[in-house]
């Protein structure tokens, strides 16, 4: 019985098969986000690399395969085009603009992460970049480099995202170490909400009933050891 029905070949009320109707490719595009010491302060970047025929800067996609997940595609994009693996991204959103890509009709299903620096830092080298993003746009390293496709879209809501998240909860992408000072968190969250200066009450204020106190003061620091702190977990 199952044999049959594995060698049906389904048609609809016009006789048409699947394969006889045009489709669009699917691509896996990821943004991957840290926080990048830029001078005298700290600001989010998006892990970038140089395409090499077109030669733009774009995030690290790949074309959906037939046998795998988006989630498996989104991994080999990330560990083929910029040698980053061991990271979990998310989904993020479909980009479906019919003109988003010059090669055809393709849907992106763009995914997201946020992660430490030294985690991406091994990896940045002629064509792979950490792009800072000033506002919700990446800051490209040449006055006439581009952003393909439509990546720079597919970054401002990435950021969003990260900006979300983090007006919710202290570091929920574990950014920093498992104990932190208020002062370390709170610059952590400038960097992220892209705020020159949040206001130290009020931001203690919001923090202070997702925060314990480890019971342990700051050390080789200038100035007075301060309070360490860490997260209290979602069930406490």
């Amino acid at each position: 019985m199952y044999a049959n029905l594995a060698s049906m070949v389904w048609k609809d009320e016009h006789g048409k098969r699947l394969s006889d109707y045009p489709h669009p490719s699917v691509a896996v595009d990821v943004a991957l986000l840290t926080v990048l010491r830029d001078g005298r302060r700290s600001r989010l970047a998006a892990l970038l690399h140089r395409r090499p025929q077109e030669g733009s800067w774009a995030l690290p996609g790949t074309f959906l395969r037939l046998d795998e997940r988006l989630d498996e595609a989104a991994l080999r994009a990330l560990r083929d085009k910029v040698g980053v693996t061991g990271q979990h991204p998310r989904q993020l959103k479909v980009f479906d603009d019919p003109a988003r890509d010059p090669r055809g009709r393709v849907l992106s299903v763009a995914h997201v992460d946020l992660v430490r620096a030294d985690r991406l830092e091994d990896q940045v080298n002629d064509e792979v970049i950490l792009a800072p993003i000033d506002g919700f746009d990446v800051v490209l390293p040449g006055e006439r480099d581009e952003l393909g496709f439509d990546h720079a879209d597919v970054v401002r809501e990435a950021v969003r995202w990260a900006r979300s998240a983090y007006d919710e909860r202290p570091d929920p992408a574990g950014l920093l170490d498992t104990a932190f000072t208020l002062y370390e968190l709170r610059r952590l969250h400038e960097a992220v909400s892209g705020i020159q200066e949040l206001q130290k009450d009020t931001f203690r204020r919001h923090m202070d009933p997702h925060l314990e106190e480890t019971g342990e003061w700051s050390t080789g620091t200038v100035g007075r050891p301060a309070r360490l702190y860490r997260r209290r977990t979602p069930t406490e």
